[in-house]
């Protein structure tokens, strides 16, 4: 079954934007939240999708 969201990239700064939270707390807790990241050479990118299943699973 599919999952709500996009394939789109977001940045650590996004996530933390969407999520109401740091952007350090993002890139220090995001492996404790299962979130897997998709690396643009050394960067961080997070996939929409993710961040989405992340939300449904975890909070409702």
């Amino acid at each position: 079954m599919s999952r709500g969201g996009s394939n789109r990239l977001l940045t650590p700064e996004e996530v933390a934007a969407w999520l109401k939270v740091s952007e350090t707390t993002v890139k220090n807790k995001y492996r404790t939240w299962g979130l897997r990241p998709q690396k643009v050479g050394r960067l961080l990118r997070f996939r929409e999708r993710d961040i989405v299943a992340y939300l449904d699973d975890n909070y409702g």
